[in-house]
């Protein structure tokens, strides 16, 4: 599988970003959906990629920068042919990695607290991934969880720890399939 820097104008990933914006719509209440739609990911804060498998797009994902040493994971998809075959994690790692090349101290996602987000949220915690406080411009919101990994103090590159927030989430831990 090849990932590559998308300039989202492709028919392949308009229509997995529909499907993705559509998923959204059936399972998060409007006031909890923090999907971006395609003008606001050609933005010039978000590097965007998609995932190929051959001539399929297999899956999607984005890095919004913040701050100079924040940026946020956003519109991570897996089209469903390739669910299940290791798709989230490459294009999680490989995200992990520009973030890192970017010197970026912090980095923040926003998924849903519903159980059809279960997955995305192990998958993000086997990365390292803890639940934080809400970042940015989102407030608390029962529908949504927030999970970060912070960069130890030091120099730009290194090894990453998840960030620790020693009160328990009102949700819980348990708070799924893909990110917002």
């Amino acid at each position: 599988m090849e990932i590559r820097r998308d300039d989202l104008r492709g028919t392949a990933i308009i229509e997995l970003l529909q499907e993705h914006l559509r998923c959204m719509e059936r399972v998060s209440p409007p006031e909890s959906r923090h999907a971006l739609d395609l003008d606001e990911l050609r933005g010039p804060e978000i590097a965007f990629y998609t995932i190929w498998n051959g001539a399929d797009l297999a899956g999607c994902g984005a890095l919004k920068e913040l701050s100079p040493d924040h940026g946020e994971i956003k519109s991570m998809r897996t089209a469903y042919a390739f669910q299940r075959r290791g798709v989230a994690a490459r294009m999680l790692r490989h995200l992990i990695g520009e973030a890192e090349q970017r010197g970026y101290r912090r980095l923040s996602l926003e998924t849903g607290a519903m159980e059809y987000f279960e997955p995305a949220r192990q998958l993000y915690a086997s990365f390292g991934f803890a639940y934080c406080e809400p970042f940015g411009f989102y407030r608390e919101d029962a529908n949504s969880v927030f999970m970060a990994r912070v960069k130890p103090g030091g120099n730009a590159k290194g090894v990453w720890s998840p960030s620790r927030d020693p009160r328990p989430h009102p949700a819980g831990p348990d708070r799924g399939n893909e990110g917002r």
